[in-house]
């Protein structure tokens, strides 16, 4: 069997599902490793998002947390996905590769997938349905290759040649509201706070930024040559 490509909607009891459910304005991005669990969330309606956090927060175990008041970045102590009901769990006891970032929105779980054998495929779909999992293949096509590149595309690869100034540099800049639009502060008031020349720190920031774009070229080359229709079929939604 050709390796085959697709999207996996469910929805059933989880945290963050809940949550979801819950405030329709409300879309989270989740990347795992099995142990600690990064979350990305987007609140639409500013008027919900206290109550949101205020949620989020009930499920305990955050250790670290970047704000602009509409989006949110986390990183939770316990990965959810391991316990025993989880979608990420049962993909696990198959033969089939999980591409993060899980998405949640209005109380449902989007899981890009390929199978690599019809029987892992079906399996999966057996396991969900006894479990009780409302579910649908959103999209279903052979996988062709052309995404190849991207799905080695590893911290590594983007990070390795960067000096720890350098990502200190951007991440105080990302949390400092330095990329939000419109700004909320800028190179002086940042280095200021970290009581370090402007200029120094100016030029870490430059030079991590450089770096990343030239990281990221060839992957961003890769789908610009890609038709508006394949470029369709690789959204998640």
């Amino acid at each position: 069997m050709a390796l085959t490509e697709f999207v996996l909607k469910v929805t059933h009891d989880c945290p963050f599902g809940n949550i979801s459910r819950k405030f329709p304005s409300f879309k989270m991005f989740v990347w795992c490793n099995r142990e600690h669990e990064v979350l990305e969330a987007i609140v639409e309606q500013q008027e919900e998002y206290s109550a949101i956090m205020e949620e989020v927060s009930k499920l305990g175990g955050v250790i670290k947390e970047a704000s602009d008041g509409h989006q949110v970045h986390l990183i939770t102590k316990t990965c959810f996905c391991t316990t025993e009901n989880s979608v990420s769990k049962n993909i696990d006891e198959f033969n089939i590769l999980h591409i993060l970032p899980v998405i949640y929105d209005q109380g449902w779980e989007y899981y890009r997938l390929i199978a690599f054998r019809h029987e892992d495929l079906q399996g999966l779909m057996q396991r969900l349905e006894e479990k009780g999992f409302l579910f649908d293949v959103v999209r279903k096509v052979p996988f062709n290759g052309f995404i190849a590149s991207s799905l080695t595309l590893s911290a590594d690869a983007l990070f390795s040649d960067l000096t720890e100034k350098q990502i200190d540099a951007l991440l105080t800049a990302f949390n400092q509201g330095y990329y939000t639009l419109p700004r909320r502060s800028d190179i002086q008031t940042i280095a200021r706070k970290k009581r370090v020349p402007r200029t120094t720190f100016q030029e870490h920031l430059k030079k991590a930024e450089n770096k990343l774009v030239f990281s990221l070229i060839p992957y961003i080359t890769l789908y610009r040559s890609a038709s508006p229709e394949k470029r369709k079929s690789l959204r998640v939604k």
